[in-house]
Protein backbone atom coordinates (compact mmCIF):
# COMPACT_ATOMS: atom_id res chain seq x y z
CA UNK A 1 0.00 0.00 0.00
CA UNK A 2 1.46 3.85 -0.88
CA UNK A 3 1.57 6.08 1.94
CA UNK A 4 1.36 9.74 0.78
CA UNK A 5 4.27 11.42 1.69
CA UNK A 6 5.17 15.54 2.40
CA UNK A 7 8.76 17.11 2.75
CA UNK A 8 8.51 19.13 6.16
CA UNK A 9 9.95 22.20 4.04
CA UNK A 10 6.31 22.15 2.72
CA UNK A 11 4.75 22.55 5.72
CA UNK A 12 4.22 25.84 7.80
CA UNK A 13 6.60 26.15 10.99
CA UNK A 14 3.74 26.71 13.31
CA UNK A 15 0.11 24.73 13.39
CA UNK A 16 -1.51 27.34 16.11
CA UNK A 17 -3.92 29.31 13.57
CA UNK A 18 -3.82 26.53 10.91
CA UNK A 19 -7.31 25.55 10.67
CA UNK A 20 -7.48 22.74 7.54
CA UNK A 21 -4.73 20.70 8.93
CA UNK A 22 -3.76 19.05 12.03
CA UNK A 23 -0.40 17.57 12.54
CA UNK A 24 -0.58 14.71 15.04
CA UNK A 25 2.26 14.20 16.80
CA UNK A 26 2.12 10.21 17.95
CA UNK A 27 6.03 10.11 19.34
CA UNK A 28 6.26 9.36 23.20
CA UNK A 29 5.60 11.83 25.76
CA UNK A 30 9.99 12.43 26.96
CA UNK A 31 10.35 12.79 22.68
CA UNK A 32 7.44 15.35 22.68
CA UNK A 33 8.74 16.89 25.69
CA UNK A 34 12.23 17.22 24.17
CA UNK A 35 11.31 19.21 20.88
CA UNK A 36 8.00 18.90 18.97
CA UNK A 37 6.25 21.66 16.11
CA UNK A 38 4.47 24.65 17.84
CA UNK A 39 0.24 23.78 17.33
CA UNK A 40 0.81 20.11 16.86
CA UNK A 41 -1.38 17.40 18.21
CA UNK A 42 0.39 15.05 20.18
CA UNK A 43 -1.20 11.67 21.09
CA UNK A 44 1.36 8.73 21.68
CA UNK A 45 0.98 6.29 19.37
CA UNK A 46 -0.41 3.38 21.05
CA UNK A 47 -2.89 5.75 22.76
CA UNK A 48 -4.14 6.45 19.36
CA UNK A 49 -6.94 3.81 18.67
CA UNK A 50 -8.51 4.43 21.97
CA UNK A 51 -8.28 8.63 21.55
CA UNK A 52 -9.08 9.23 17.62
CA UNK A 53 -12.10 10.18 18.08
CA UNK A 54 -10.29 13.35 19.53
CA UNK A 55 -8.90 13.92 15.79
CA UNK A 56 -10.83 15.80 13.54
CA UNK A 57 -10.91 13.97 10.32
CA UNK A 58 -12.41 16.72 8.36
CA UNK A 59 -9.34 18.12 8.08
CA UNK A 60 -5.90 17.29 6.38
CA UNK A 61 -4.39 14.59 9.17
CA UNK A 62 -0.87 14.90 8.45
CA UNK A 63 1.18 12.31 11.44
CA UNK A 64 4.72 12.88 12.48
CA UNK A 65 7.43 10.63 14.91
CA UNK A 66 10.31 10.59 15.10
CA UNK A 67 11.91 9.64 11.48
CA UNK A 68 8.60 8.06 10.28
CA UNK A 69 8.46 4.37 11.05
CA UNK A 70 5.59 5.28 13.29
CA UNK A 71 3.74 7.28 11.17
CA UNK A 72 4.04 4.78 8.20
CA UNK A 73 2.45 1.98 10.83
CA UNK A 74 -0.25 3.93 11.94
CA UNK A 75 -1.29 5.34 8.72
CA UNK A 76 -1.52 1.96 7.11
CA UNK A 77 -3.96 1.04 10.07
CA UNK A 78 -5.65 4.46 9.09
CA UNK A 79 -5.80 3.34 5.53
CA UNK A 80 -7.60 -0.17 6.61
CA UNK A 81 -10.22 2.24 8.29
CA UNK A 82 -11.19 4.30 5.99
CA UNK A 83 -9.49 7.04 7.09
CA UNK A 84 -6.67 8.98 4.98
CA UNK A 85 -3.40 10.73 5.82
CA UNK A 86 -0.11 12.10 4.83
CA UNK A 87 3.46 10.99 6.07
CA UNK A 88 5.31 14.01 6.90
CA UNK A 89 8.59 12.32 5.23
CA UNK A 90 11.49 11.87 7.73
CA UNK A 91 9.39 13.11 10.88
CA UNK A 92 11.53 15.62 13.45
CA UNK A 93 14.77 14.41 12.39
CA UNK A 94 14.06 15.99 9.11
CA UNK A 95 12.08 18.95 10.56
CA UNK A 96 15.13 19.64 13.04
CA UNK A 97 17.51 19.13 9.90
CA UNK A 98 16.03 21.58 7.97
CA UNK A 99 16.52 24.31 10.57
CA UNK A 100 12.89 24.07 11.51
CA UNK A 101 11.48 25.96 14.68
CA UNK A 102 10.44 23.76 17.55
CA UNK A 103 9.24 24.17 21.38
CA UNK A 104 10.54 22.20 24.46
CA UNK A 105 8.18 21.31 27.64
CA UNK A 106 4.26 20.36 27.56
Amino acid sequence: MDIEQIDVTALPDDFTAVTDQILLDIREDDEWESGHVRGALHMPLDDVPARVDEIDLDCDLLVICRTSGRSFRLLSYFAQRGIDGVCVSGGMVAWEAAGKPIETGR
